[in-house]
């Protein structure tokens, strides 16, 4: 499948298309493959295999990461970049390019937060439904229309508020479904050098240049 169906998140489609999906089956495994593997789909598109039993819902899902493979016309992916995967399938095992996620964990801590946020809204619903009556005691009473629109106002606001919270609390608890693979455990070569450290390899590499001017002057005479 094109990566993009895995994180998007956005658009309820997809995530009630993955939420079906986890709960019927079980998506043990995904791997993440580099683009253009499929060359007849785009030669930049990116894409992953999923590995589904279906039957029960998906708790733990195992990642084999591929994507920092450079596949090209001279370099096509070959069976061979799947030596160390075909190793470690029988055992899911985790190593530099491997890791599992505990799905069924993430989700129960999602909705938990969710909840929180949705709690939140408690207040401005009993608020709301105080406005509500202040608007149906004012038009009972034929007040003036002034007053009937400065409720209508407040209580146009707590609906907002109300709004962006289930907003907020939806988009929490659909993030649990973004199932990119983000792999913790590459090792990643960081520069160390201090500050200090980089002024002064600046400095030296700026005495140079000039040096390399002149030979390259030298050169072309």
């Amino acid at each position: 499948m094109p990566e993009g169906a895995l994180f998007q998140t956005s658009q309820d489609a997809f995530v009630k298309t993955k939420r079906r999906l986890l709960d019927t089956c079980d998506l043990w495994c995904i791997v993440s493959l580099p683009g253009g593997v499929f060359p007849a789909a785009g030669a930049g598109v990116k894409t992953n295999l999923l590995f589904f039993t279906k039957g029960k819902a998906t708790e733990r899902i195992w990642y084999y990461d591929l994507s920092d493979v450079k596949v090209g016309k001279k370099t096509p992916f070959t069976r061979d970049r799947l030596k160390e995967f075909f190793a470690l399938l029988p055992t899911l095992g985790d190593g530099e390019w491997s890791w599992t996620i505990d799905f069924a964990a993430r989700r129960k801590k999602a909705k938990a937060d969710a909840d929180e946020i949705r709690a939140q809204s408690a207040e401005p619903r009993a608020a709301l439904a105080t406005l509500k009556e202040q608007e149906s005691a004012l038009k009972k009473a034929k007040a003036e229309r002034a007053k009937i629109e400065a409720v209508r106002a407040r209580m146009n606001a707590r609906e907002r508020e109300i709004r962006a919270l289930e907003t907020k609390a939806q988009q929490v608890e659909d993030a649990a479904f973004d199932l990119k693979a983000v792999n913790r455990n590459a090792k990643t070569n960081r520069d160390t050098r201090t500050p200090s450290e980089m002024l002064d390899f600046i400095e030296t590499k700026g005495r140079e240049i000039p040096a390399a001017l002149g030979l390259l002057r030298l050169s072309n005479e």
